[in-house]
């Protein structure tokens, strides 16, 4: 999914956080929920313990007495009369019936003589009565009950009748004001420290197991640019170390295969040396001219192939120290070179700082590609283009340039294009792949792409961002 984070880090942590809250709210919901049926059953309880103890001290009291105590105990928020009519026993599932029950329960475990108890609930809306419309709901119907408090705040009023030991009925009207919850400050303060330890103890944990994912993503790609760098450290986790010491083997493996067949194929150039220079002389016995110089021409070719094939593999193996390069040097150097034979080369641009490098290498990298230029395309611009995080050279000749879809097959070792680049102008193929390769073991890059004005653009980038690890890189 696109909204989903890229990073095996950020994934990590999104998951965590996002369980981690969906956890804290769903405990807060319960925990409020709860809050609320306790404070409700709590006052509930009070009311029922405040009527209970009131009918046991109008049962110990004689008429006249019983008025003078109900005119003193009805007051907010527990009104009480001893004229009202009887109640009717609730329906089920009438309005409140629960709570009711619930109440009427609490009563009867209060009073603890098993004597009868109806209880109703009833929603309050605390809308202030005018005068005299108490007589008139009696007149109109309603129930009497109901108007017991209606001036006080909206809330549940639970209306209670107790018929006393000589038969009198009380009736109670307890009024409940509405429940009003404050929010639990002390709780959100509690749930926001842990979910703020948590989440640090998170983003720790997650970094500290894909640290070493990340450490051998840098190996491998560092891999891909130095075959000889250092091996990783073997430490931490089980499996940190099984996949570290895995890496290394076949490291250590690649550096093997590729030192043999360095060794194997470097020997065998060498040894084309003697049957060459063997034939060599022997041409020079031929008393046909002709065909003197068809023998001489094709071992010029074959010793300038394996000259460049033992110059190649010497390459991958070379141990030249990195250091700092002076490029504009390195590029004057290379022009006046080229002027001496006749060619013609431009530069244009400068270098801001010396490039941390292989001299030897960068040279050879970038004389490969000014003597192509000048080869298949008459003359050479050199372009520089610098800052902190890239140097760009950019060679361009007006030759007649490369099918596309040759640009990237001409950097194969011993890849020739027929035509104007063919083995008639010399070269054996090797020039682009070393160039490349030296490239490529600075840590840059090196493509070819033909010019809208004509002619064809080679572009070498060299990373300044990473000269220090990619110096490292080249020096093998």
């Amino acid at each position: 999914m696109r909204l989903l984070p890229r990073s095996l880090f950020s994934r990590l942590v999104l998951v965590l956080l996002t369980g981690l809250v969906i956890a804290q709210l769903v405990s807060f919901a319960i925990h409020m929920h709860d809050r609320g049926e306790l404070i409700s059953q709590a006052s509930g309880m009070q009311a029922a313990q405040q009527i209970a103890d009131v009918v046991k001290l109008l049962d110990t009291l004689g008429p006249v007495e019983r008025r003078r105590i109900v005119r003193v105990f009805s007051a907010p928020p527990v009104s009480i009369s001893l004229d009202e009519p009887p109640l009717a026993a609730p329906e089920a599932g009438a309005e409140g019936g629960g709570r009711a029950a619930l109440f009427s329960a609490m009563l009867r475990r209060f009073l603890a003589d098993g004597r009868p108890v109806v209880v109703k609930m009833t929603e309050t809306s605390g809308a202030p009565l005018a005068p005299g419309a108490k007589h008139e709901m009696h007149g109109g119907g309603m129930a009497p009950w109901k108007t017991m408090h209606a001036a006080a705040q909206p809330g549940v009023s639970f209306v209670a009748q107790v018929r006393l030991r000589d038969g009198v009925l009380v009736t109670f009207n307890s009024r409940q004001p509405a429940r009003t919850e404050n929010w639990p400050y002390h709780l959100l303060g509690s749930v926001a420290v842990l979910l703020v330890a948590v989440i640090a103890v998170s983003l720790v944990a997650v970094r500290w197991a894909t640290r070493p994912l990340n450490a051998l993503a840098d190996a491998a790609d560092e891999l891909g640019r130095n075959i000889h760098r250092a091996p990783m450290e073997e430490n931490g986790p089980l499996e940190v170390v099984r996949a570290a010491r895995a890496f290394n083997t076949m490291q250590a493996r690649l550096v093997s295969y590729l030192r043999e067949r360095t060794r194997v194929l470097a020997a065998m150039s060498h040894d084309l040396k003697t049957p060459i220079t063997r034939l060599r002389l022997r041409s020079e016995l031929l008393e046909d001219a002709l065909l003197k110089a068809r023998f001489t021409r094709d071992l010029d070719e074959l010793e300038s192939m394996v000259g460049d094939t033992l110059d190649f593999l010497k390459g991958l193996e070379s141990g030249e120290p990195v250091q700092p390069v002076d490029i504009m040097a390195l590029l004057e150097s290379l022009q006046a070179d080229i002027l001496e034979t006749g060619g013609r080369v431009e530069i244009s641009g400068r270098a801001l700082k010396p490039y941390r490098g292989k001299a030897q290498a960068l040279k050879r990298c970038v004389g490969n590609l000014i003597e192509n230029a000048v080869k298949y395309g008459k003359s050479a611009c050199v372009l520089l283009d610098d800052n902190d995080a890239r140097l760009e050279v950019r060679i361009q000749d007006q030759g007649p340039g490369l099918p596309q879809a040759e640009l990237d097959k001409v950097f194969e070792p011993f890849y020739r294009v027929e035509g104007s680049r063919s083995r008639e102008t010399g070269g054996t193929g090797l020039g682009l792949t070393i160039a490349r390769s030296i490239a490529e073991a600075h840590g840059g890059r090196l493509t070819l792409r033909n010019r809208d004005e004509g002619g064809l653009e080679s572009r070498l980038l060299l990373p300044r961002s990473q000269e220090e690890p990619s110096a490292a890189h080249a020096a093998g």
